[in-house]
């Protein structure tokens, strides 16, 4: 029956596939990059700011050395790419990097890099939404301070997408990727040939003068100077963040998914490199200033600019450079980077669900997590990350610069131990590997994977050291949270199956030697009397039925009523001194086991089956709460005997069950 709530589930997710739909949701090269390369290729919308307002600390000749960072970082990101197609092909599962480390380097190195990639997704969601907020304050000025709120809503409206399904979300966001690559790459190549003309203009920022931190007055000099460039280099290695999802999404790849996987990586790398090494070179040539206070560490002729001054992102001000503000080109820009932005959320949106129904695939997460929704998408590991990405939103109050100090470290840990577990995998595999062919294929692939690891691990040594007092130490305490959760959820879910392991003797399965039926009374009505026969039908050893006596008077009339119908079931009256209904019921019942502890009692509760959510609360629910206690009494079970009313047999009305004591 569709109730209201129904009927809103399915205007908001839609109607419910069945299993055979699953193989419709395989994703096309066309729409695989933008469901999971939008994370990386949006990096280029908030890696450069990061770049350029850690350079600004020590003043404008610092800021001139950004576009050779970045070029470290696009070494790095082209590295890991290569690195990663190498992972597609031998591991197509979708395990990614936690079934790499599983496999080759013990659980535990799997766990860790479990839980590092769930706090980056999380992270992903909050940091992409944050910036988005922020482009749509540069185009709407009037909502600035309002970015949480703005950044709370576009994950509501992601989660609802993707419960939509995969690739609903996917054919939703194809148009704002391509047109955020169109867009971003043609100012670039359109600044390009106004620098080459000599017609390229100065940013809306560059008549302004940075004040170095103090200590780092002469600039990049001494140890201070070389700490900042280092990271500068671990912000900006945040354009690397997204690259991983796709190891973790070959099996929604149209066939053959490793082939499509590997091509998809690869045109990931190249674009993202490409725009990240084009807005740094544009940025520098138009001499961009981002900083991280504007109020002090932007001057005019010597004076700050104050609070009054809203600082744009390098994009936006890039637009507004080559495109000239306000022009149909500048808003194109803007928006779909603001767009992009949102959407990059849609590669934590599809990893962390994957990832999550593995690991409870595994034990390692409730088991509810490896669940389809009715959309085939797993429902309960997206409303999780939405939840999760709102708690950081709100208490980092959308600031980016605070969310990313958070961030990489997780990926990068997955990263290191990813590259590591592959090298093992090759060394495996070339031991027993004697055709001549394969070996040179295995060598170079580890090869490849060897430099990726070295890299990896000396950007991961770099952004523990650059960013641990800076907020990555938080990072690191809900990876070691989310470790011993998952840690401690598998010993339980193996303490559970060695207790209700079948034993050689099976003595689970051994017959009670009686089966004595206790019925609730409360009134001499149609539902006692239904719950009585049904107890009768069981032919239990014996039959009996208890009240207990909270007002006598009452009690007094169910006696007179049960005599004068001539009921042939004993009636005992249960003394509740402190007109309690529990606590008689469990001391009748434990008394009786303790004078029968081989025996099986069943206790049957008469129910009112209503069709109103508000009739369940004018209702009594004593049932529910002497249901609830006698779950946990040994030898003794609850049968609840329904009876319907008339409001839960109209057709329009979903039953919910009542007390009908």
């Amino acid at each position: 029956m569709l109730t209201f709530f129904n009927a809103l589930k399915r205007i908001l997710v839609g109607r419910p596939y069945g299993n055979e739909r699953l193989s419709r949701t395989l994703l096309p090269k066309r729409i695989a990059l933008p469901v999971y390369a939008s994370d990386a290729l949006s990096s280029a919308a908030y890696a450069p700011d990061e770049i350029l307002l850690t350079l600004a600390l020590a003043g404008v000749t610092a800021v001139t050395l950004s576009p050779w960072v970045g070029l470290a970082v696009v070494v790095v990101l082209l590295t890991v790419v290569a690195s990663y197609r190498q992972n597609v092909h031998a591991y197509p599962s979708g395990g990614g990097d936690y079934e790499i480390a599983s496999s080759n380097l013990g659980k535990p190195a799997g766990l860790t890099v479990a839980s590092a990639l769930l706090v980056d997704y999380v992270l992903t969601v909050a940091v992409s939404m944050s910036s988005a907020s922020h482009y749509l304050v540069t185009a709407v000025p009037g909502l600035n301070g309002l970015q949480a709120p703005i950044a709370a809503v576009g994950v509501a409206v992601l989660v609802l997408v993707n419960l939509r399904g995969i690739r609903e979300a996917g054919a939703l966001f194809a148009i704002p990727t391509y047109l955020f690559m169109a867009s971003v790459l043609g100012m670039c190549a359109f600044g390009a040939f106004q620098a080459a003309t000599g017609n390229l203009a100065d940013s809306p920022s560059a008549a302004f003068d940075l004040v170095p931190e103090s200590g780092l007055d002469d600039g990049l000099v001494g140890l201070a100077g070389a700490f900042l460039l280092l990271r500068a280099f671990s912000s900006g290695a945040a354009a690397l963040t997204g690259v991983e999802a796709i190891s973790n999404g070959v099996p929604t790849f149209r066939k053959p998914k490793s082939t499509n996987a590997a091509t998809t990586l690869l045109l990931l790398g190249l674009v993202s490199a490409s725009m990240l090494a084009g807005i740094l070179a544009l940025a520098s040539a138009t001499e961009v200033r981002v900083v991280q206070d504007p109020a002090t560490q932007l001057t005019l002729n010597g004076n700050p600019v104050g609070p009054e001054y809203v600082q744009h992102p390098v994009i936006s001000q890039l637009a507004e450079t080559v495109f000239g503000n306000g022009s149909i080109p500048f808003y194109i820009v803007v928006a779909a980077t603001g767009l992009i932005l949102v959407f990059a959320s849609n590669t934590a949106f599809n990893g962390f669900p994957v990832l999550a129904s593995i690991l409870a695939k595994d034990g390692f997460l409730p088991r509810q997590m490896r669940t389809r929704g009715d959309r085939l998408a797993f429902s309960n590991g997206i409303i999780a990350l939405g939840l999760g990405a709102l708690a950081l939103i709100f208490v980092f109050d959308a600031d980016v610069t605070r969310l990313i100090q958070l961030y990489i470290v997780g990926v990068f840990v997955s990263f290191t131990a990813s590259q590591l577990g592959m090298i093992r995998h090759w060394t495996g595999k070339l031991r027993t590997e004697r055709n001549p062919e394969s070996r040179h294929r295995m060598q170079r692939s580890r090869a490849i994977n060897a430099v990726g690891f070295g890299m990896t691990a000396l950007v991961l040594l770099i952004v523990l050291v650059t960013k641990f007092t800076h907020g990555a130490w938080i990072a690191l305490l809900a990876m070691g949270g989310l470790y011993l959760m998952m840690f401690t959820i598998r010993s339980h879910y193996d303490s559970v199956a060695r207790e209700l392991s079948v034993e050689d003797d099976h003595q689970g399965l051994a017959l009670p030697s009686r089966v004595n039926a206790v019925i609730l009374v409360s009134k001499v009505h149609k539902p006692a009397l239904r719950a009585l026969a049904y107890a009768r039908a069981s032919r239990p050893s014996s039959l009996n039925a208890i009240i207990v006596d909270i007002d006598p008077e009452d009690t007094e009339r169910v006696m007179e009523e049960w005599e004068r119908m001539q009921i042939p079931v004993p009636l005992t009256v249960l003394s509740s001194p402190y007109r309690e209904t529990v606590s008689p019921v469990l001391n009748y019942l434990r008394e009786a086991r303790r004078t029968a502890p081989r025996e099986l009692f069943v206790v049957y509760i008469p129910e009112y089956v209503v069709g109103r959510w508000w009739e369940q609360l004018v209702h009594n629910q004593t049932a529910l709460r002497i249901k609830a206690r006698l779950h946990f009494e040994p030898g003794i079970m609850v049968a609840s005997v329904p009876w319907q009313l008339a409001s839960s047999r109209s057709h329009d009305a979903t039953p919910t069950r009542g007390s009908g004591l």
